[in-house]
C-alpha cells in the first residue's frame, strides 16, 4: 500500500471533496501517463486510485446522515467500477470525462 500513512485515520480528517480531489489526482496522473505511453507509470497511478477509493470507502467521512453516507458510497462504488472499466479497455475519452468530473472537487478547495 502506497497510502499507508492516510490509513491511520488521516484520510477520515479530509472532507469528502478534498478525498476526491485526491482521487482525481491519481486519474490525471493516469490519463496523462497513458497518453504519452507511459504504461508503467499509468499501472502505478491506477493502483494508488484504487487504494484511495477503498480508503474513502472504508473511512471516509462520516458525518450526515446514513442514507447521505449510503448514497455517497454507492455512487463511488459505480464511478469507480465505470473508470476501472475505462482504464482496463483504454477508453481515453472516458477517462478524460471521468477527470472532468474530478475537477469540480478540487475547484471546491
Amino acid at each position: 500500500m502506497q497510502h499507508a500513512s492516510l490509513e491511520n485515520g488521516r484520510w477520515a480528517e479530509l472532507s469528502f471533496p478534498q478525498q476526491m480531489a485526491n482521487i482525481g489526482s491519481e486519474t490525471s496522473r493516469i490519463y496523462r501517463s497513458l497518453e504519452a505511453g507511459k504504461t508503467s507509470r499509468a499501472e502505478s497511478a491506477f493502483a494508488r486510485f484504487q487504494e484511495l477509493v477503498d480508503l474513502t470507502l472504508r473511512y471516509g467521512r462520516q458525518d450526515g446522515s446514513l442514507s447521505a453516507r449510503s448514497a455517497m458510497w454507492k455512487e463511488l462504488c459505480r464511478f469507480r467500477e465505470l473508470y476501472c472499466e475505462a482504464y482496463l479497455t483504454g477508453n481515453l475519452p472516458e477517462l478524460a470525462a471521468a477527470n472532468r468530473y474530478l475537477d469540480h472537487f478540487a475547484n471546491l478547495q
